[in-house]
């Protein structure tokens, strides 16, 4: 098994916020309760500030970063659209922001786990570390309002 290096870590945290970024953005305007609205609109900023922070990492480091394909994203935008058309309660949109954000933590845990760290960027190291706690705060906070 390859491990992997420091910039496919760094690839990986871009890549799991803008996926996250614009399922929020597709999400909002289908979310009637307040605290849902508040929740998506807290968390957006979280994922724009460590998105942020990798952008700026990468330009420092001369790494490339490629956005999600439109491919992706409409498939996304419809799959949410369809999800919200019958059921756009709290419950529901908690239940499959919760899908999104596990998927974002296995993502990001199977990439720590495959870095090596004989050559590991500390500060790539740390923002994935950081992601992956706030995301399973995100997570958390996502399993209260479905019950």
């Amino acid at each position: 098994m390859e491990l992997k290096k420091s910039e496919e870590v760094l690839a990986e945290i871009h890549r799991n916020c803008q996926l996250a970024l614009q399922s929020i953005s597709d999400i909002l305007p289908e979310a009637e309760d307040t605290e849902v609205r508040e929740e998506l609109m807290r968390q957006h900023e979280e994922y724009e500030r460590i998105g942020g922070k990798a952008a700026i990492i990468a330009r420092n480091k001369n790494v490339e970063l490629k956005n999600p394909s439109p491919i992706k994203k409409a498939m996304m935008w419809s799959s949410i659209k369809m999800n919200t058309m019958t059921d756009n309660s709290r419950a529901h949109i908690a239940e499959m922001m919760t899908q999104g954000t596990v998927m974002g933590i296995t993502a990001l845990k199977s990439s720590l786990g495959d870095m090596s760290d004989d050559y590991a960027d500390e500060e790539i190291k740390a923002l994935a570390k950081e992601l992956l706690k706030e995301e399973e705060k995100f997570e958390k906070t996502w399993k209260s309002m479905i019950a």
